[in-house]
């Protein structure tokens, strides 16, 4: 990384003039976030555009997009709303700590408060559950249930963990994760909310009132006097469906070459256990479709050298770049963000082939 440099990689971007959606190349130094178009598979000069921070509001969660559970934004002292979406939920909160740290730079004292933050708890004074509950189940701005599936299964009207502790942070009822994650574990032991499926009932039996809730996307809640479950007849799961039962291990963005035209475009990516597959998503479509994927099981990984362009590669590419081969012999070429992330994800793929 370099000097002044407090974290770099893919964001996806709401374009300001026309509101479509693309993937630039974020720097994030103490008083801008700059931003950079990627072309053949490197960063391009000028910058496309930057973001003063000083005086900057930060917002996240962020719940303005239904179908963009993971978005910043960020409000100016001009006023001007920049969208910009993570592709994970650890992603998007490691990002809104750093945006918010160097919004604050000038203020150490707001900067250790930031850090205590994340270590202390207290619950909002006279909260009333009822009054939480009463507004989860608002049609308008309540908590939306929809089917979900897990390991198979699938089961209607669910929600997240993750996505109920985004909604009690962005109606105000918790300032932390940490408060949404115990207000939360409150709303089950009062029997407003039920666990459904294997990840939440898991956690139940955990003693730890604080480890009882997941604040996780794949563990799934309901309320507790709406709960239907529907198991998908064998017969009934397609292939793809099969495919995208499996655990999600690790996800995030990460530059791919074409197979025909070989021109590099950012995508998605969803590493999945049991059973193995490496899907990938196009960010600037709203559907939650993959656009390609394959199966992990006989796979090859490997790191491609950072001097020159590697054989099979197109264009003056930025490195950190690494092979899979599938088990029918077809090549995927995938660039990372740096040489640590490039090793997390060979890491996290080797152990699934």
């Amino acid at each position: 990384m370099e000097d002044g440099v407090l974290k770099e990689g893919f964001l996806v971007k709401r374009g300001h003039i026309v509101h479509n959606w693309k993937a630039r190349w974020f720097i994030l130094r103490q008083n801008t976030l700059v931003y950079y178009k990627l072309e053949g598979g490197r960063r391009v000069n000028p910058p496309k555009g930057r973001i003063l921070l000083d005086g900057c509001t930060i917002t996240c969660p962020c719940l303005d997009y239904e179908n963009r559970p993971l978005l910043i934004k960020l409000k100016t002292q001009t006023s001007t709303e920049y969208f910009l979406e993570a592709s994970s939920r650890e992603e998007r909160d490691a990002w809104a700590f750093e945006i918010t740290g160097a919004i604050h730079a000038g203020q150490p004292g707001k900067v250790q408060q930031l850090h205590s933050l994340r270590n202390s708890f207290k619950l909002p004074p006279h909260i009333s559950l009822h009054q939480i509950v009463d507004k989860m189940h608002n049609s308008s701005s309540g908590i939306r249930s929809s089917p979900n599936m897990e390991q198979g299964s699938t089961y209607k009207k669910t929600f997240l963990g993750s996505s109920l502790v985004d909604w009690l942070i962005s109606n105000s009822f918790a300032a932390s994760r940490l408060e949404g994650v115990t207000l939360a574990s409150m709303l089950m032991e009062e029997n407003f909310l039920s666990p459904v499926g294997v990840r939440s009932m898991g956690a139940i039996r955990s003693g730890d009132l604080a480890e009882q809730f997941l604040d996780d996307s794949t563990a799934l809640y309901t309320f507790a006097e709406s709960y239907k479950k529907k198991i998908s007849p064998k017969e009934e799961i397609s292939l793809s469906t099969v495919e995208l039962s499996g655990m999600v291990v690790k996800q995030g963005y990460l530059a791919k070459q074409g197979h025909k035209r070989k021109n590099w475009k950012v995508r998605r990516f969803v590493l999945r256990k049991d059973p193995a597959f490496l899907h990938y998503y196009d960010p600037s479509k709203e559907e939650n479709r993959p656009v390609g994927g394959f199966s992990l099981r006989g796979s090859l990984v490997s790191a491609l050298e950072d001097n020159g362009v590697p054989t099979g590669v197109k264009g003056n590419v930025q490195g950190n770049l690494f092979k899979v081969i599938t088990k029918d012999d077809k090549h995927y070429y995938i660039q990372a963000s740096s040489k640590v992330e490039r090793v997390e994800w060979i890491e996290a793929i080797k152990k699934l082939t």
